[in-house]
């Protein structure tokens, strides 16, 4: 069937469904909304995670005062080892990111590699294990996905077929995100990655400069979990990036304190970088100009856009762009040990813009 025929049908269907629902049904509908939206902002309304986003150049009261900040984009398990590999290589460079940076907010994986990163953990990754040996193979085994179910194709084809990154659209992809059944994938990967890449961080914020970004899969706000905010509602920095990287139909949705979160990375502002906005010097760190594929959601990235409000507040801006391949699948797990590899060359050529800029 052509895509007009199936659109006339579904609109079709649509019409017959109104015209059989009982009069006042939409009142009753509209208002059990407003007693919702009510309800949520009298119980939920001093859990400190919602951080609104910003129409206009705003400066950030977590970035205010502060030099040197970094904000990490999200971008699957090739996003991740590419981090892996740029962060070793960086080092080699004579560059220590957690030492440099005074503020880090992470988004998908980004808040895996940033956790890692602050934490210490990345420290210990890069003495145990040989980059270029067993470590890529271990971390293939470590994130293996199975084959979608119903639930799952639900929520992936709704995150792909989006248009926008209105409150209603991520209110429809986390309604699908909560339904879809992950256990296959979630119950599995989440944990052995946590475990790898954060280590004790399981049971306590334990660095106050992380942030990590999710999206509230009920209400379709952007969270913000800061050290403080997970110590008040019981939030490790472990699951504090599980969230973010709660990929709709794929891993998650995840528990921060009463709130199910999905993906960081489904958003407008995908990197998060307003947070980070009236710092003094900002290195934001993206997988691709957000118009460029590969894709992660269809909600458009506008990373050049957000870029702009933020040096419009003063914060002088270095966007890093890591460009993968544009056919490769983000979920790959063949695609980590070159993953790896990219970012690791990418470090030579990123090592003295950095130390330039933040020199």
């Amino acid at each position: 069937m052509l895509r007009r025929d199936l659109l006339k049908a579904a609109l079709a269907s649509s019409a017959g469904a109104l015209a059989l629902a009982p009069v006042g049904a939409a009142d009753a509908g509209n208002e059990l909304e407003s007693m919702a939206a009510e309800l949520t902002k009298d119980l939920y309304a001093n859990d400190g995670l919602v951080l609104p986003l910003p129409t206009i150049p705003t400066v950030s009261d977590l970035a205010k005062g502060r030099d040197r900040t970094l904000a990490l984009g999200g971008g699957g398990e090739y996003y991740l080892a590419w981090y892996c590999g740029f962060f070793h290589g960086l080092y080699h460079q004579g560059l220590d990111m957690n030492a440099l940076s005074e503020m880090v907010v992470g988004t998908s994986a980004g808040a895996y590699m940033g956790s890692s990163l602050t934490s210490g953990h990345f420290l210990r990754l890069r003495s145990e294990f040989e980059f270029f040996g067993h470590f890529p193979s271990l971390f293939a085994k470590l994130t293996p996905l199975s084959s979608s179910n119903a639930s799952q194709q639900r929520a992936v084809k709704l995150s792909a077929a989006a248009k926008d990154g209105e409150i209603s659209t991520l209110q429809a992809i986390g309604r699908a995100a909560l339904a879809a059944d992950n256990r296959v994938n979630g119950d599995a990967v989440s944990p052995r990655l946590i475990w790898m890449l954060t280590g004790d961080s399981r049971t306590d914020w334990p660095v106050a400069k992380i942030y990590a970004s999710s999206i509230d899969c009920y209400t379709g706000e952007r969270l913000i979990v800061s050290q403080t905010v997970a110590r008040a509602s019981g939030i490790s920095l472990a699951r504090g990036a599980a969230a973010s990287s709660s990929l709709p139909g794929v891993i998650g949705p995840t528990l921060l304190g009463q709130r199910y979160a999905m993906d960081g990375a489904i958003c407008s502002n995908a990197a998060h970088v307003d947070v980070v906005a009236g710092s003094k010097r900002a290195i934001v760190i993206t997988i691709t100009d957000g118009l460029t594929p590969p894709f992660y959601t269809g909600v458009p990235h506008r990373h050049a856009d957000n870029i702009k409000q933020v040096e419009a507040t003063g914060t002088k801006v270095l966007w890093i762009i890591a460009n993968p391949p544009t056919a490769i699948s983000l979920l790959d797990p063949r695609q980590i040990e070159p993953a790896l590899r990219n970012g690791y060359e990418r470090a030579k050529t990123e090592a003295p813009k950095i130390k330039s800029f933040w020199g």
